[in-house]
């Protein structure tokens, strides 16, 4: 059965597991042992899954570190995470800094090794993978999610989906995405087929729409800002016969009436909205979008999936009454173990579970107010954080990027909402001279990703 497709290559799960145990194998001679963090430098390809795998069945946890990022950034992820062993393919620039073994994952060196499984197993306890989210500090932080996040999250006594080997799924998101988990895990912890989204085509929704008919794709991921201009191509294109049996949203805020369209063409296609974080290991919430959501037009979440627990609290930690908001905190077996190297700030929002002894909460920082019918809905951030296309990201980090250009004096970002719903950053700022769009985006990208880059830039005479 085939398990990889990425464009004209493809694996079946036989060459797959074989060529991930190769790796796993060529790694451990590099010492890898467990909780042992290795590095991935890698373009969306079957390699960068099979160098996954092959860190998992070394006993490793992996630290995927996108290509596209600039390259302070990249060398900051390595230098913080302390990675001395990277992964990264042929292709790829590795910083100067890095001091570390790099190996090559184009290289058929590297997969010459036994192909049968290694007598090894990760217990539950043991890191999985590290994802760099933005920071409040102006640097981005590792969150550390364990095996168990992740198993508990596809199989539970509870399951709320019905994921089979006939489904086709997307890995449509950079690998740095946690979405991106739920892409990858879902469609082979089934026996499912992955196809590999190259990155122009996912910026191109008339060739990703092209490519879902092509490979009768069954279960899509998206954030609601990218599958809106979908929904407009699609209704631009009028074929109408896409294979898709579920489309799960996540990542950002959705706007259920924005669904409608789509609704009438494909009124079998399950809708579903799930709320999360990286730092409870992908979703928390579940809730099918019908006629009555997008009636409604609430940004309604609905409610913990198995395993989790979701509370409204106030300030003093006591639980809200129904339709009054609160901050949203989550508990279960979701939970990450912390952040990588800050017991401060993993103290600071892992809490003492105020109710039941022993556990603990994430104080996620959103806010949202318990339905009467016992949905939860969402009400926006807490704090200066948003998320845009499903990136979250610290309006501080930003702001400290932005007065580091020369001459900047004040800087503020700020959240603007255009009329149909997108949510586009916009800098202010004072400066000693005259700045020019392309000065401050030139500036800003040797130090931040794309999707943190405004996309106005207003120069004021004095706040």
């Amino acid at each position: 059965h085939i398990a990889v497709v990425c464009e004209d290559q493809s694996l079946t799960y036989l060459e797959l597991n074989h060529r991930a145990n190769q790796l796993a194998r060529t790694l451990q001679q590099q010492n890898v042992s467990f909780d042992r963090l290795i590095g991935l430098l890698a373009d969306r390809s079957l390699h960068s899954v099979v160098g996954m795998l092959a860190i998992l069945k070394a006993g490793g946890a992996y630290v995927p570190i996108d290509p596209e990022y600039p390259a302070e950034r990249i060398a900051y992820i390595l230098e913080d995470s302390g990675i001395d062993l990277l992964l990264a393919s042929q292709t790829m620039t590795v910083p100067e800094s890095f001091t570390g073994t790099v190996i090559n994952l184009d290289l058929p060196g590297v997969y010459q090794e036994d192909v049968t499984n290694l007598n090894l197993a990760s217990s539950p306890a043991d890191l999985a993978y590290v994802i760099y989210t933005s920071g409040t500090t102006g640097k981005p932080k590792g969150t550390l999610i364990e095996h168990k996040n992740v198993v508990r999250l596809f199989f539970n006594s509870e399951n709320l989906f019905d994921f089979h080997e006939h489904d086709t799924w997307t890995l449509f998101h950079s690998f740095c995405f946690d979405f991106s988990v739920w892409e990858m895990y879902g469609a082979l912890l089934y026996g499912g087929k992955l196809v590999i989204v190259p990155s122009l085509t996912a910026k191109n929704p008339q060739q990703f729409l092209q490519l879902l008919r092509h490979e009768g794709v069954t279960i899509l991921n998206q954030t609601p800002t990218y599958f809106y201009q979908v929904i407009q191509q699609e209704l631009q294109d009028k074929q109408h016969n896409l294979k898709l049996r579920k489309i799960i949203f996540g990542g950002e805020a959705l706007s259920p009436l924005l669904l409608k369209e789509w609704k009438d063409i494909y009124p079998k296609t399950q809708l579903i909205n799930m709320y999360g974080i990286t730092e409870t290991t992908v979703h928390v919430t579940y809730k099918e979008i019908t006629e009555v959501e997008m009636m409604e037009g609430r940004s309604n979440i609905g409610k913990p999936i198995p395993t989790l627990q979701a509370y409204i609290l106030n300030d003093q930690l006591q639980l809200q009454p129904a339709l009054v908001s609160g901050e949203l905190y989550i508990a279960g077996e979701g939970l990450a173990r912390g952040y990588l190297h800050r017991p401060e700030l993993t103290a600071e929002r892992f809490i003492t579970h105020p109710f039941i002894e022993g556990e603990r909460l994430y104080k996620t920082g959103d806010l949202a107010r318990m339905l009467p019918d016992g949905n939860l809905e969402y009400l926006g951030r807490a704090d200066h954080q948003v998320k845009i296309r499903g990136y979250r990201i610290e309006l501080g980090e930003v702001e400290l990027q932005l007065l580091k250009v020369p001459a900047v004096q004040e800087g503020i970002v700020m959240v603007h909402e255009d009329t149909e719903g997108q949510k586009q950053l916009c800098a202010y700022f004072v400066a000693s001279q005259q700045l020019t769009v392309h000065q401050l985006r030139e500036a800003l990208a040797k130090e931040l990703p794309t999707y943190m880059i405004p996309s106005y830039f207003v120069q004021l005479e004095r706040m």
